[in-house]
């Protein structure tokens, strides 16, 4: 069970401290955020449950990106580093986050991790949060972007049961559509779903293992960066990546 976000036992984390910790949160989220501001970085908090191909899109996109690619991640799991040793095999900057029991990131622990990271001078800073689909999209990153991953295996029902990790995303991948062929899915159903709880509802269908997707993937990430740049390039003209 996680002791800090409170997904277990209501009586171990009150209303009111989970409150005061959601504030000393977004606190370090929004100092986060202003480094990346300054340093041009486009953070992505990547999401999605334990399977849906989180590492294998970020995989993927370091080889659609090619060497001139600036990307970096940070890597949250319980455990291992198993998601960061595969990054670094591809060429990708990768650090480990290991929370133990927390099934999330929070904004300190990115922070901390940054610390001993070079991810200043990077055009993209994607971080890979803990597989799960309710905690993580309540605790802010600071994050430009937030993106969720979900398999076509998963079903089309995800987005009606998991509601707050998708109303709170900017953009749904849906991955290892190679396999849409061998199953029964309804990407109709799915699409209403979304609908119904995404905001502005987004998605784009990608395999990692075919390359399916990844140059509209790409397109959604330079067109999100520059729009996020150019204001701030306005008003900050003398500041550049380090």
């Amino acid at each position: 069970m996680c002791d800090t976000c409170g997904c277990g036992d209501p009586n171990v984390v009150s209303v009111d401290v989970h409150e005061r910790i959601l504030s000393v949160n977004d606190r370090t989220a929004a100092h986060n955020r202003e480094h990346f501001v300054d340093q041009g970085v486009f953070a992505v908090n990547l999401m999605g449950s334990p399977g849906a191909g989180k590492t294998a899109v970020l995989e993927a996109t370091a080889r659609a990106l090619g060497e001139g690619g600036r990307i970096g991640v940070v890597a949250g799991d319980l455990e291992t580093e198993r998601d960061a040793e595969r990054l670094r095999a591809v060429g990708v900057p990768a650090a480990a986050i290991t929370t133990g029991s927390a099934c999330h990131l929070d904004a300190e622990m990115v922070h901390k991790a940054l610390h001993d990271f070079p991810w200043r001078g990077l055009d993209y800073l994607f971080v890979e949060n803990v597989g799960n689909l309710v905690c993580p999209a309540v605790y802010d990153l600071g994050q430009t972007a937030s993106v969720v991953a979900l398999s076509v295996t998963e079903g089309e029902d995800k987005p009606l049961k998991y509601p707050v990790m998708f109303r709170k995303a900017d953009l749904v991948l849906l991955t290892k559509v190679d396999l849409l062929p061998h199953l029964d899915v309804d990407l109709a159903a799915l699409e209403a779903n979304l609908a119904r709880v995404m905001p502005r509802p987004r998605l784009l269908r990608v395999s990692a293992r075919t390359g399916v997707g990844m140059g509209e993937w790409l397109s959604w990430l330079g067109e999100r960066r520059s729009e996020r740049s150019a204001p701030f390039a306005a008003e900050r003209p003398h500041l550049h990546p380090a």
